[in-house]
């Protein structure tokens, strides 16, 4: 892996000004607006989406991915050589190649629509606070059409390998597309080269499966009774039955309230923390218990195959002790695991988090992305970048305002600090952390850091004679304040 020569380091600071080409991995929000923003500041941008639309997570398919491994619980090391494997029809390499979002037909956004937008475009008049998932996915493709974003995508390509040979100014990028053909499918390899690579791949592709004694036996035995929130997608299945679900997260309360008005009976089962607060979003009914620790199959039961209406036969233990038995289905909602399977050596999956060297960027935790200032740039090399990385925020309006953060860098309008002041600046957040809290989480404190980071760059744009960013406005910044207040209520 390469870094900046040593004429881009000067003592005061990093300067990215020689930047022409920029590749951007997603065509997500995140991807879409990264793709605007660089196009306002005269780059030339190519954009690779592994699927065959724009919206990212809020695109719906009735199709849903692959059941991930049980257990799932760090990085795992890719596999591009799978959609080779002889037998393959083409819609299953077609799914390989690009997965699925976990996006259900019923999801809606969970932060209100007046602080989830992006500055490039404004919700319809009239929207509602909380909008189904047609209306955010629209939204998107409009942020793309309205700013020339379609023209540079390349849809149905991954990219499986992002790298920067020691001594090189570009970025290698392997890419490979897929292609259905009258007979069958092509699968067509390209090596490319840019100044500067922009991730913005997002968080929901690899699920996060604990390592809970007995449950990858309960899906082995019983594959259709047990499966990850990223395979759902409608409530009709879980009628009338009882349903576990392991998790405390939004998908696990849309889940609650989906299936609770189909008669399902419902069980949460999750770890007390401090970010557990969408409790009172339940529905009536449900009952919150332990964490599960331990997972059991009667001795008498033999059968593979259970007949509908028929519990599966076996028994869950809680860290607390109490049993539960009578479990029809069980849904993990435990969230997912961060990977950049492109990026080679840097991402570490044997490596524990407190072990990370100055190069890394995954561990085996799965979820810090190390060695980035402010949530956005490589600190080695800062000609990669990541959007999106920040975590319970404002999503649209964050990733938004970070996008516009690295196309003043890229431009050379903004200067990073030294190399040494962020790996300072990095280190020490790293020893505030402690177990247990959310490394990229910016709860409730946004707003101070995006006016942090918009004085840096203002204040280098004002001495380069430049118009400043806006930041937030009025509207957002009221809005959320009164997000803030309404969360505080809750814990």
């Amino acid at each position: 892996m390469g870094s900046l020569t040593s004429d881009e380091l000067t003592e005061n600071g990093s300067s990215l000004g020689n930047i022409k080409d920029v590749a951007v991995i997603g065509a997500g929000i995140s991807g879409v607006v990264s793709t605007a923003h660089l196009l306002r500041e005269g780059f030339n941008v190519t954009v690779f989406e592994r699927t065959g639309v724009v919206g990212g997570v809020w695109n719906y398919a009735p199709q849903p991915d692959r059941d991930p491994p049980f257990p799932n619980v760090r990085p795992p090391k890719p596999n591009w050589a799978e959609v080779e494997k002889e037998g393959l029809s083409s819609d299953e390499v077609a799914l390989i190649h690009g997965p699925p979002n976990p996006c259900y037909a019923g999801l809606k956004n969970n932060i209100p629509t007046p602080i989830m937008r992006s500055s490039l475009l404004r919700w319809p008049e009239g929207s509602e606070d909380f909008v189904d998932q047609r209306v955010v996915h629209q939204y998107i493709q409009d942020i793309a059409q309205l700013h020339n974003v379609y023209d540079k995508i390349l849809f149905h390509t991954r990219v499986e390998s992002v790298s920067k040979p020691e001594g090189s100014s570009k970025w290698i990028v392997v890419t490979s597309t897929f292609s259905k053909t009258d007979s069958g499918h092509t699968l067509t390899r390209k090596t490319w080269k840019f100044d500067a690579v922009v991730v913005a791949s997002g968080h929901y592709h690899v699920p996060f499966v604990p390592d809970v004694p007995g449950l990858s036996t309960w899906k082995q035995r019983f594959p259709d009774r047990v499966t990850h929130s990223k395979q759902y997608r409608t409530p009709t299945p879980f009628s009338n039955q009882t349903l576990l679900l392991i998790g405390a997260g939004v998908s696990a309360v849309d889940i609650a309230k989906e299936t609770a008005p189909l008669g399902a009976k419902i069980i949460q089962s999750r770890r007390e923390s401090k970010y557990d607060v969408l409790g009172s979003r339940l529905p009536e009914g449900v009952q919150r218990v332990a964490m599960t620790a331990e997972f059991t199959i009667d001795e008498e039961s033999t059968s593979q195959v259970l007949e509908p209406g028929r519990a599966i036969p076996g028994k869950v233990i809680l860290e607390d002790g109490k049993v539960i038995e009578g479990i029809d289905r069980v849904v993990v909602a435990t969230g997912y695991i961060t990977s950049y399977p492109f990026l080679g050596d840097l991402e570490q999956p044997l490596v524990p988090w407190e072990d990370a060297d100055d190069k890394v960027l995954v561990t085996s935790d799965g979820y810090i992305t190390h060695n980035l200032h402010k949530d956005i740039f490589y600190i080695p090399d800062p000609s990669l970048a990541f959007i999106g990385v920040s975590h319970l925020v404002s999503t649209f309006s964050l990733f938004d305002f970070q996008a516009q953060i690295a196309a003043k860098v890229f431009a050379g309008q903004a200067q990073l600090p030294s190399e040494s002041q962020m790996k300072r600046e990095h280190k020490e957040r790293k020893a505030r952390f402690q177990p247990g809290e959310r490394f990229h989480s910016i709860f409730g404190e946004e707003d101070k850091y995006i006016e942090e980071v918009l004085g840096w760059v203002n204040n280098d744009l004002k001495k380069a004679g430049l118009e400043p960013l806006p930041g937030m406005d009025e509207e957002w910044l009221a809005g959320y304040k009164l997000l803030k207040e309404r969360h505080r209520s809750l814990t």
